[in-house]
């Protein structure tokens, strides 16, 4: 007899999970896959035009008890979309399997699993690489994922104030408003990149960029960056000779290599995929492999590792069986 499976909207996603669990649930995966326990990733992109598709996949235990699970996520990302077509630049479905059966479990809305795991990973790597007595940030891009990555910074340092920085004037504007009335500190909007960026202790770069526009100059001793958009091989954010003067953390090195900053660094010949200092999880295990200095500066290259998917959806698939949540169906 078929197992039920559960579909789950874009709402009940955000109902049944917040970012304070999805933070410890993705650091728990990054920490097993640095002790060498089985967790398994892939990764595959298709360019269109005006676009493109990228599909990440993992099997690895994750939820309450630890049951083995594998998830295969696929995002459209377009970034002309909201202008063009009043739709969000990235659209996709998740689905959730039993990786012992491989019974399918659940089809669950993409974005909000894609924006909170992605925060997550961000203030993990904010918790164990950022100065310990920050309590400045810079956005850079003011998407989607810009109000999540502060409140994920929020929670792993003492964040005071923030800055706000985006190509469109108008959106910045509108997102300091309201991430200063959720977030419980004052953003502001920033006219200069330099400026804002200079004056952070904490910078995240969430942008579509395709140019890499962040450089040494940009930033003070110290600073420690969380670069969120290079998740394809045509985006860039990161300049290669900041890469190279910097301690470089990576989500998972073989990733970046091929989709990440660092990618574009290699491409330059700045940097080898040797010259990565460690990747988040060993940082986790082994906080001597991450920072080394109140002025070193560290860049955390977050291409998004598809363990933090499963971490997440196994446990909104377990809240939504456990509340009913959902609709189900049988295939």
């Amino acid at each position: 007899m078929a197992v039920p499976v559960r579909l789950l909207t874009r709402r009940d996603v955000e109902a049944l999970l917040d970012l304070p669990t999805c933070m410890a649930a993705v650091e728990a995966g990054f920490r097993a896959r640095a002790e060498g326990r089985p967790v398994h990733t892939g990764v595959m992109g298709l360019h269109v035009p005006g676009g493109g598709f990228h599909a990440k996949a993992a099997a690895m235990p994750a939820g309450a008890a630890g049951r083995l699970y594998f998830a295969a996520k696929l995002n459209a990302n377009f970034p002309d979309n909201p202008a063009r077509h009043s739709l969000p630049t990235i659209q996709g479905v998740l689905a959730l399997f039993d990786a012992v059966t491989g019974s399918p479990l659940c089809l669950m809305d993409s974005i909000a699993i894609t924006v909170l795991r992605t925060a997550a990973a961000t203030g993990v790597a904010a918790r164990h690489l950022a100065p310990a007595d920050a309590v400045t940030a810079a956005v850079v891009g003011t998407g989607a994922q810009a109000e999540a990555q502060l409140a994920a910074v929020a929670l792993a340092r003492p964040i005071r104030k923030a800055f706000a920085y985006d190509l469109d004037a108008a959106r910045a504007a509108a997102f300091a408003r309201s991430a200063s009335e959720r977030l419980g500190f004052p953003v502001e909007v920033a006219a200069d990149l330099a400026g804002a960026t200079r004056a952070s202790q904490v910078v995240v770069t969430c942008t579509p960029s395709r140019r890499a526009f962040l450089g040494r100059g940009h930033l003070s001793p110290g600073a420690f960056v969380a670069a969120v958009g290079a998740d394809s091989d045509v985006k860039s954010e990161i300049e290669p000779a900041l890469m190279a003067a910097a301690c470089v953390i990576a989500d998972s090195v073989e990733q970046c290599a091929a989709i990440g900053d660092l990618h574009h660094a290699i491409e330059q010949g700045t940097m080898c995929a040797a010259d990565v200092r460690a990747e988040l999880g060993e940082v986790i295990l082994d906080p001597g492999r991450g920072r080394r200095g109140t002025s070193e500066i560290v860049v955390f290259d977050s291409t998004g590792v598809a363990l933090q998917d499963v971490a997440a959806a196994a446990l909104v698939f377990e809240a939504a069986s456990a509340r009913g949540a959902g609709t189900e169906i049988s295939f």
